[in-house]
């Protein structure tokens, strides 16, 4: 690792120590630390910048503010319309009026905080954006649902570059301005970074220009994006990478395994609606349902959560497959083409199968997903594990433990299309933690034919327990597992400006090409799947 990389690393470990709670955590995080200490010398201390400075300072005030809240990052989230949808709904209802309010109406509004200003302590004013579109919200205590101390305590730490969303009615102020009047205000995720000044003698015009931010509408195709094939980390999902090397810069590469992380940056950074068609590559086995190299479509949609995005999976693959077909069923020769097929039924709603409850139930078990970091807990599946002769190749890590017997005991029932929801955070390193259940995640895995087509999840957008879960992966790494996720440091960062309440799902293109084709490998539905060439000599003893 070169000086500059070492001492990058050493300070994302540092931080991370101080923010882990674990024993196991903390004493792997301090070992690596002490090793990487011993090779290398102190970096200079440089004087920062004033800027730099200050820029810190507000950093860590916000922490701090932030750690005074019960739930800083909510899972609720209500939108009735966009604000694009409600400035041209409104102004052409309230056409040449002002101070007009519309009481008996109710609209819900969420965005970007880019402009702020007060009339006193019980009134003030924000500008509100998403997807180019901008709102006033119109905040008075007079209005608010909250009393004026707690009012005033909410309004007072609201930041430019929050992402808030707002309840109230529509109307005019008396200067003509469209606004909503706010009657309840949630701020959804905290911007914990001063958002950089645009210099507004740039902003006018259609081309890009130094200094000038860039509108990701002007490259973007009704909001499909194409994201990096080489990446500088491998994550976004639980694989072994391929390596590659930059040799002009010396540096290691990895082929992209997942586009999650830099779709959800996207969202970050204003595309509330973003998809993207590409193909993965991960260094793994090849059969009937796995190739190296595959193709995916990933969507994620701002102020929705994983009920919503099951909704729109069963939606799109059951419309497709009645467009498709004329129906909902489908005949599929999962026994090979000499044996009867079976039927698929894809008629929504699709069956959903808590993980925990449903294996508890079957496998006569007592998992406690608040307890799965323990090592009395990694003892108890791998004795389950033995004892229904279910086999999990070493390194045998509570999460490798739990998948085995889940594929044992709950994939084999998902014949038609079933979702299998509420994974434990040890097994979901990016999905947000269950509003109501200790120790699970909202995320869900839609299985066909007893083999994984989707998986979504409520995306977790808060920075400080992102950087907890990605130390409680190293954990995994530490002990063999090379599936498991690395720190990303600039995602991290990424979610520290604000990610709003999100819901994501991944789909497996070839995989559903094979059941509406009715094909058995997925080499068949691959023009050019990776194959072994026929004089090389079988890796297999004779």
């Amino acid at each position: 690792m070169a000086a500059e990389e070492s001492t990058l690393h050493l300070e994302e470990l540092r931080r991370l120590r101080s923010m882990a709670q674990h024993p196991r955590i903390i004493n792997l995080l301090s070992s690596e630390i002490s090793s990487l200490e011993q090779d290398q010398s102190p970096p200079p201390q440089e004087a920062r910048t004033a800027a730099e400075e200050a820029n810190q300072k507000y950093y860590e005030n916000r922490l701090n503010y932030i750690g005074t809240l019960d739930n800083p990052y909510p899972h609720e989230s209500s939108v009735s319309r966009t604000i694009s949808e409600y400035v041209k709904e409104y102004e052409g209802l309230l056409k040449d009026q002002r101070g007009v309010h519309l009481e008996d109406i109710t609209e819900s509004l969420a965005g970007m905080v880019m402009k702020q200003r007060s009339s006193g302590p019980g009134c003030f004013f924000y500008d509100l954006c998403g997807n180019g579109a901008r709102v006033q919200i119109y905040a008075s205590a007079s209005n608010s649902e909250l009393d004026e101390s707690e009012f005033l305590r909410v309004h007072s730490n609201v930041k430019r570059g929050d992402i808030v969303n707002v309840t109230g009615f529509p109307g005019k102020t008396k200067s003509g301005q469209i606004s909503i009047f706010a009657r309840s205000f949630v701020v959804l995720a905290p911007c914990l970074h001063m958002m950089p000044v645009v210099n507004p003698m740039k902003t006018e015009g259609t081309d890009w220009s130094p200094g000038r931010p860039r509108n990701p509408e002007t490259y973007s195709l009704k909001d499909q994006v194409e994201t990096p094939i080489l990446n500088t980390v491998a994550g976004g999902a639980t694989a072994r990478p391929f390596i590659t090397k930059h040799n002009e810069l010396n540096m290691q590469l990895y082929m992209r395994i997942a586009p999650k992380l830099y779709l959800k940056q996207l969202v970050v950074g204003g595309i509330e609606r973003v998809f993207e068609i590409s193909k993965q590559f991960r260094n793994e086995g090849i059969d009937l349902t796995h190739n190296p190299e595959f193709t995916t479509c990933e969507f994620y949609q701002a102020y929705a959560d994983y009920t919503r995005m099951m909704e729109l999976t069963e939606e799109m693959l059951s419309g497709m497959v009645k467009e498709l077909t004329g129906g909902y069923k489908i005949m599929y020769h999962s026994n090979g083409l000499d044996q009867d097929p079976i039927e698929i039924d894809f008629t929504p709603p699709f069956r959903r199968i808590d993980m925990i409850e449903e294996l508890n139930n079957l496998a006569n078990l007592n998992i406690n997903p608040e307890d799965l970091f323990s090592e009395e807990a990694n003892n108890e599946l791998k004795i389950a594990c033995s004892m229904y002769g279910i086999q999990c190749p070493p390194p045998e890590t509570t999460t490798r433990l739990l998948d085995k017997l889940v594929g044992h005991f709950l994939e084999e029932q998902c014949v038609n299309p079933t979702f299998i929801i509420n994974h434990p955070e040890i097994m979901s390193p990016l999905a947000k933690w269950h509003r109501s259940r200790p120790g699970l995640t909202e995320r869900f895995e839609l299985f066909v034919n007893k083999h994984e087509l989707c998986n979504g999840y409520t995306e977790l957008n808060n920075p400080i327990v992102q950087r907890q879960r990605f130390a409680n992966q190293l954990k995994d790494r530490q002990s063999g597992d090379d599936e498991a996720m690395p720190l990303d440091e600039g995602f991290c960062r990424a979610l520290e400006y604000g990610l709003p309440p999100t819901g994501g799902v991944g789909i497996g293109i070839d995989r559903l090409c094979m059941l509406l084709t009715d094909s058995l490998n997925i080499k068949e539905v691959i023009p050019f799947p990776t194959m072994k060439p026929q004089d090389q000599p079988s890796a297999r003893p004779s």
